[in-house]
């Protein structure tokens, strides 16, 4: 899912693109991106893009009389430009928007759609997908604590919570636990005061850090590789892989479609992390830390060494 780096890219490359200009023709070739029906699509034609942002991860289109396009991309969700000439359709493309600078299509290619569009009018209507999360990189230390204190949840699940933080989803939120050195399932309200600044300064460099490599990596062009998982990463996604820090190898815990990645070593004493699938299909065989791991894998590799470590009958 592209998160807040990717959303700003997108926003910079948007702007000199359609900023200022008039919509000349939308075309929703898969119905089922569009959520709303009233106003519909066509409200939009002729009117001009006074200003675009952002809300979370939802990129706001804001058109003159008050009208709004929103644009959640979920998971697989992806925007693309064409410039002046004929941009023909694939059966990835859910909607087209024309400019007299060119076509910006929404695609999504996945099985499972989940990329959503929203025609809007008023700023009450605006304001409703606001789920409230504070901006990180405007956010002072006590306030960043408050948002993140309201309720006990884990350090993950609170990074992620768009009720408490905007634009954090499951890859930036690996990055800044790993770069605070801390658990993914530590309670917020659990955290020191140390800890909390180290929370905080984290969250604030890891975006800004990643925010500058992306916009060096695009230039001037429209940003065509958004992804999740990104040369350069420190945990996220990088499964087994050596931690750049410590060169233990980095973990996981499995959760439903995601999964939260992390250095043993790193953060959490070299204990690692119920997986839930596993550890509840393995039981007391889990390996509770680091060595055991290693132990178990050089075990299975070379079996003469295990029979070896077992006592005689």
């Amino acid at each position: 899912m592209p998160e807040l780096p990717d959303v700003v890219l997108y926003l910079e490359a948007l702007a000199p693109r359609v900023a200022g200009q008039r919509l000349d023709s939308i075309r929703i070739l898969n119905p089922f991106v569009l959520r709303t029906v009233e106003p519909p699509p066509a409200a939009l034609v002729g009117r001009r893009i006074d200003a675009l942002h952002r809300i979370g991860k939802q990129i706001v289109f804001a058109f003159e009389g008050d009208h709004y396009l929103v644009v959640h991309l979920m998971i697989a969700g992806r925007f693309q430009w064409k410039g002046q000439g004929p941009a023909r359709p694939s059966r990835i493309v859910h909607a087209m928007l024309g400019f007299p600078t060119g076509v910006l299509l929404l695609t999504e290619a996945s099985t499972r759609k989940r990329a959503a569009l929203h025609v809007v009018a008023g700023a009450s209507a605006l304001g409703s997908f606001d789920r409230g999360g504070i901006e990180v990189l405007d956010a002072d230390l006590e306030s960043f604590r408050a948002a993140l204190r309201r309720e006990n949840r884990t350090l993950k699940r609170a990074l992620t919570d768009p009720r408490f933080l905007s634009g954090i989803g499951n890859a930036y939120s690996d990055e800044i636990l790993h770069r605070a050195r801390l658990s993914p399932l530590r309670q917020t309200r659990q955290l020191d005061d140390a800890e909390w600044g180290r929370l905080h300064d984290a969250a604030r460099a890891v975006l800004a850090e990643w925010i500058e490599r992306l916009r060096r990596a695009t230039g001037d062009a429209f940003p065509a590789k958004v992804t999740a998982f990104r040369d350069g990463m420190a945990v996220h996604g990088r499964y087994r892989q050596p931690c750049p820090d410590c060169g233990s190898p980095v973990q996981r815990i499995v959760y439903a479609e995601n999964e939260c990645n992390y250095c043993p070593r790193c953060q959490t004493g070299g204990r690692l992390l119920a997986d839930r699938a596993l550890s509840r299909l393995l039981r007391d065989d889990w390996p509770r830390t680091l060595e055991e791991l290693e132990e178990r894998k050089a075990n299975l590799t070379n079996p003469a060494r295990a029979g070896d470590a077992a006592p005689p009958d």
